[in-house]
C-alpha cells in the first residue's frame, strides 16, 4: 500500500492513494490553513470508522442479514499535551434493516473490534481506549 501527500500552500495538502483517489486536507485559519478539507487527525478517525463499518457490512452480508443502512457515529478525545494523540474513541453503530437479529449485529461489532478492523486494532495496541455500542432500526 502506498500514498502520496503533496503540500499545496498554507496548511493545505492533497493526498493521493495508491489506488488513484485524491482528497484535500487542510488546517484551520488560525494555524495557517483555509479550512478547505478535513484535518489529518479527522481523516484518521474517519478512516477507522470506514474500516470498521466495512467489516460489519461484510460480516452481516455473509450472515445474509437484510441491511439497508449502516452509520458509524464516532466521538474521540485527544490528549491535552503534544502530541495530541487520541486517548478515547467511542463508535456507535446505527444499523438499519429488515428483521435484523441483535445477536448477529452484536457479533459483527465484536468481530470487527477484536479480529478484523486493522485500523482500530492498531489504535488499541497504541494505547487508545476504544468502545462500541449499537442500535438496530427495523425498516
Amino acid at each position: 500500500m502506498k500514498a502520496r501527500v503533496r503540500w499545496t500552500d498554507g496548511r493545505q495538502f492533497v493526498a493521493e492513494s495508491g489506488s488513484g483517489h485524491s482528497l484535500v486536507m487542510d488546517g484551520p485559519p488560525d494555524h495557517g490553513g483555509r479550512n478547505t478539507g478535513p484535518r489529518p487527525m479527522e481523516m484518521l478517525l474517519m478512516g477507522m470508522g470506514g474500516c470498521t463499518a466495512f467489516d460489519i457490512l461484510n460480516i452481516l452480508d455473509k450472515a445474509r442479514a437484510d441491511v439497508t443502512d449502516c452509520v458509524a457515529e464516532i466521538e474521540a478525545q485527544r490528549a491535552e499535551e503534544t502530541p495530541a494523540v487520541f486517548t478515547k474513541i467511542h463508535v456507535h453503530f446505527v444499523v438499519s434493516g429488515r428483521a435484523l437479529k441483535e445477536k448477529q449485529v452484536k457479533r459483527a461489532v465484536e468481530l470487527s473490534a477484536e479480529k478484523y478492523c486493522s485500523a482500530s486494532i492498531m489504535l488499541v495496541r497504541g494505547g487508545v481506549d476504544i468502545t462500541h455500542s449499537f442500535e438496530i432500526i427495523d425498516v
